[in-house]
């Protein structure tokens, strides 16, 4: 299989040194078509010069329900796939876009690396350690465009936010939080049933183990068990993750810590409902640090953060020696600045970030991008870290060379898993 798509990628690479003009229509692919895949196509659909000609999705009602509604706004047609793979094949496709679970994200993108297409990849990018590494080096070696689905980033007053942080504004800031207050309710207890009609589960199931179908364990469920999701912390908390990175300006912690647990609620759930997490960073000879915390029930808001829609709060806070700045989850930043916090900068500005994936696909420049595939992984990484201290009990200590942690035998093996032939990302890409 790899060696298929080598050959592929080898094609496709000389077939885009001979491309038109990038002023061209850049023609997608949505792989995933539950809510998040609706976004997609409502998202690339929406602009200039952009065509979705494929849509994928191993739940023909999805595919159903997508074709029907992209026939309503009166959009061309695009081929539909069942199988990943054989959309690959295709030569009608420029780019894929991928809103499939977790544990499918990075195997989908160095496949679609090794056959020459870009890659739009939705949030956390990498289901472990291990397949970060890999699938940065896919996009270098297939010298693809690949990034990471982390809006925030191409946010104008985010930017701005962040610049403010760094020019000095604030003084020395040396500790940034992310919040994840948001209302979950219990998803209940669901026994083995049969697998829907025309539904491809193995093929889902993927790099996973495959398991008894419940109904708990497909459609957005998925993330709140360890085989195909990384709880809160990677689904709606890897934003503020990579926000509150981002802005302190660090990249690989030095030690990692997390506690938590389910609270409340008795059922099919396995990630923590509950969860605080901290990194210590060193930079330039001083420490700065970035703490985390997920909360699923009755919470108080904070920093003027929320309420928004069921009262979640989802945000990120950075302290400086001269004052703090405060980003909610809209696309929005204000301050206070010294003892008397009297507002300072703010600002509010929503994201474009797909047309910033397309700029980059026109311009092969990676420098374009504003959350290049690296970054994500990097981001990534941080979440990963702290969900094998919370799982395992400990402090981590992180080696940023050798990218392990020291002298934790039991941990380093959780930076990777046993993946199900033949859906195995490569050691070699």
């Amino acid at each position: 299989m790899n060696r298929r798509y080598f050959i592929l990628g080898a094609a496709a690479v000389a077939a885009k040194a001979r491309a038109q003009a990038p002023s061209d229509r850049v023609r997608m692919a949505v792989i995933g078509l539950g809510g998040r895949g609706q976004n997609h196509i409502d998202s690339w659909g929406a602009l200039p010069n952009v065509e979705i000609t494929a849509v994928c999705d191993v739940d023909p009602s999805h595919t159903d329900d997508k074709l029907g509604r992209i026939a309503q706004k009166g959009w061309k047609k695009p081929t539909s796939y069942g199988d990943f793979r054989k959309l690959l094949e295709s030569k009608d496709i420029d780019a894929v876009s991928i809103a499939t679970p977790n544990h499918w994200h990075a195997l989908q993108t160095i496949w679609a690396c090794q056959a020459g297409k870009d890659v739009y990849v939705e949030k956390p990018c990498s289901h472990n350690v291990f397949e970060s590494k890999q699938i940065v080096a896919a996009a270098r070696k297939y010298d693809r465009i690949v990034q990471q689905g982390s809006q925030s980033r191409s946010s104008p007053a985010l930017k701005e936010a962040v610049e403010r942080l760094r020019n000095g504004e604030f003084g020395e800031v040396y500790m940034s939080r992310g919040l994840c207050f948001k209302w979950r309710d219990t998803i209940g207890k669901t026994p083995v049933s049969a697998v829907p009609d025309g539904v491809n589960y193995d093929l889902w199931t993927g790099p996973a183990p495959k398991r008894p179908f419940t109904k708990n364990r497909f459609h957005y469920n998925w993330h709140w068990f360890w085989d195909t999701g990384n709880g809160d912390l990677g689904n709606q908390g890897i934003h503020e993750v990579d926000i509150a990175r981002w802005g302190l300006g660090v990249t690989h912690p030095t030690k990692v810590t997390a506690i938590g647990g389910k609270f409340m609620f008795d059922d099919d759930q396995e990630t923590p409902n509950t969860m605080t997490a901290a990194w210590e960073f060193e930079v330039e000879g001083k420490k700065k640090m970035m703490n985390f915390e997920v909360r699923h029930w009755m919470t108080n808001h904070e920093a003027g953060i929320g309420p928004r829609p069921a009262d979640n709060t989802i945000g990120n806070q950075f302290y400086g020696s001269k004052g703090y700045l405060v980003i909610d989850n809209y696309n929005k930043y204000y301050s206070f600045m010294g003892r008397d916090q009297t507002p300072g900068p703010s600002g509010n500005q929503r994201d474009t970030h797909f047309a910033n994936f397309v700029e980059g696909v026109r311009s092969r420049k990676r420098a374009d991008l504003n959350a290049d595939i690296e970054e994500g992984a990097l981001s990534c990484n941080l979440m990963h870290l702290a969900n094998i201290s919370y799982r395992l009990g400990r402090t981590l200590h992180w080696d940023e060379k050798t990218l392990t942690v020291k002298g934790d035998p039991e941990a380093n093996r959780m930076l990777t898993r046993a993946y199900r032939v033949p859906y195995v990302v490569p050691a070699k890409v």
